[in-house]
């Protein structure tokens, strides 16, 4: 860790002026398409700080949208990464192959849930790796068509834009989308709840009404594969009933339809778990990785069953970049942090300390409607006071209010109310505990 100061300070109004000259900047160069959550630009980011070049210190709660699970610029990745740049940057897999990818295969082999004989394939980012999933999974079963869920996010690319639900900022003007993807009905407890107590706490019951639209609509001798987030991301942080995901796997053996768990934004220690199918008890067929894996350097992963990963023909898998040499160290070193640092019993304990304070906020605000997610992924939903009804509008404002009070937080939820932390595992609870507090503080004010 470098020697920035693990402490909340505002040396400017958020943004500071050389902030507002790099958003200039920023205007002038890049693409209006890209967006911010805030115009505040990073000089420094270590343990539980973000560090801008006014010399405000934030506060982070978003990791970098879950990348910096272990904190940015941990010791072990600094060091591995400067290492491997001495040694070579780049041959391409492909061509001549080297040891840091098959450790990183090896290393997943071992981590994910499962205990038969697995691979592993690399690649760059979360859609990537997406993409090749399905690839997998047609080649494996000889079938096209695939099942995505309600809320799902999977990616940005053109088929993961169709497996992704939300319009809005994500597929609007894109498309046409890739073909013989489908929808079906997520288990949403809340929500769910709202309207039939039992489908909202009876997992088994949601997995039902989702496979009767997929035997309808589908019928699973056309079905390639389910993909699900088994805590959506994007959606809204939404953990499914108990029994939802196990049900789901249940039929997809039975019917020759492979399960991919998209670990995305929930790898790596971040649920309390070193993978959140391990909440569930389930073994995928396929799991999806990238975001937490490596540190903040761009990596992916798809593992799985040998025989289902071994399915394409040879040279059918691949690219470039995919397992990047410096990446790869990258990897390494966060998996030892990981492992040696107790990070999943650590973010077992920002559950217990961000649910408990929340919860208490919960109790004397009826404006949060939920307080969901597990580990480091906690979410609040806000709904407008009385009601169950989506608060969009308070939402953007309490996230504002963070914001210029120097606490980074982000926003989820198909209904733009959902509030998500994703607080790096190496941040102090001194500083978790001053997060919450000015959150708790903006939503009085408002």
């Amino acid at each position: 860790m470098t020697d920035l100061e693990q402490s909340r300070l505002l040396k400017t109004e958020i943004p500071g002026p050389r902030s507002i000259e790099l958003g200039r900047r920023k205007t002038a160069a890049v693409s209006h398409g890209i967006g911010t959550t805030m115009p505040v630009y990073c000089t420094r980011a270590a343990g539980g700080i973000i560090e801008d070049v006014d010399g405000n210190r934030l506060i982070d709660l978003g990791s970098g949208i879950a990348v910096t699970t272990i904190g940015s610029s941990s010791p072990r990745v600094v060091d591995a990464v400067r290492d491997q740049v001495g040694d070579f940057t780049h041959t391409c897999f492909m061509v001549t192959p080297y040891e840091e990818y098959v450790a990183v295969a090896e290393h997943l082999n071992r981590l994910t849930p499962g205990s038969g004989e697995k691979r592993s394939v690399l690649f760059n980012s979360g859609a990537e790796a997406v993409e090749n999933a399905i690839k997998i999974a047609r080649s494996y079963t000889g079938k096209q068509a695939v099942v995505a869920f309600d809320h799902a996010y999977h990616g940005r690319t053109n088929l993961t834009m169709a497996l992704t639900a939300k319009s809005m900022p994500y597929k609007s003007g894109f498309g046409p989308f890739a073909p013989e993807v489908y929808r079906a009905p997520l288990s949403y407890p809340y929500r769910d709840g709202l309207v039939d107590k039992e489908m909202g706490t009876n997992g088994e019951l949601a997995a039902e009404r989702a496979l009767s639209v997929i035997d309808k609509q589908i019928g699973a001798a056309n079905l390639a594969a389910i993909i699900i987030e088994p805590i959506q991301g994007e959606g809204g942080f939404i953990v499914p009933a108990p029994g939802f995901l196990p049900e789901l796997l249940r039929w997809c053996r039975d019917n020759n339809v492979v399960f991919i768990a998209d670990e995305v934004q929930t790898g790596f220690a971040r649920t309390g778990a070193m993978f959140a199918c391990e909440h569930e008890g389930i073994e995928p067929d396929l799991i999806v990785t990238a975001k937490g894996i490596a540190g903040g350097l761009p990596l992916s992963a798809v593992t799985g069953r040998a025989e289902i990963v071994d399915a394409p023909h040879v040279s059918g898998l691949g690219g470039t970049y995919g397992g990047n040499p410096i990446a790869c160290a990258a990897a390494l070193a966060t998996i030892e942090t990981i492992e040696l640092g107790g990070l999943v019993e650590r973010a077992q304990q920002i559950e217990k300390l961000m649910k408990d304070r929340l919860g208490r906020l919960q109790a004397d605000d009826d404006r949060i409607g939920d307080v969901r997610g597990r580990g480091a992924m906690i979410a609040v939903e806000l709904v407008k006071s009385g009601t169950a009804e989506p608060d969009a509008d308070l939402t953007k404002r309490l996230t504002a209010a963070a914001h210029a009070a120097g606490v980074v937080v982000l926003t989820c939820g198909t209904y733009g109310n959902v509030l998500r932390f994703l607080p790096p595992l190496a941040i102090s609870d001194d500083l978790l505990t001053e997060g919450l507090d000015v959150l708790a503080q903006a939503l009085s004010d408002l």
